[in-house]
């Protein structure tokens, strides 16, 4: 009977470790889950040609995906990922 027990126990730590991924992907991302300015390298100027409003992450017309706080469209930080 004890084995029984320690089946079911093992069914349902298995099951409840394969949720956990499916969570972990599924929660939004929150403004805390940012980079501040100073960790993403963030400056107000353009780093040559590029810059946020050419940004895959910049949000119109003054946020960012993963920088929190206001950017400028003509800023730049390490985070860039140019639009294809």
């Amino acid at each position: 009977m004890a084995k029984r027990q320690d089946h079911s126990r093992r069914a349902f730590i298995c099951a409840a470790g394969a949720g956990l991924p499916a969570t972990l992907l599924l929660r939004a991302a929150s403004a805390s889950d940012k980079m501040t300015k100073p960790q993403a390298e963030y400056q107000d100027a353009p780093n040559g040609i590029y810059s946020c409003g050419l940004c895959t992450l910049f949000v119109a017309p003054d946020g960012c995906k993963v920088v929190d706080g206001a950017i400028s469209k003509d800023g730049w930080c390490k985070a860039f990922a140019a639009v294809d």
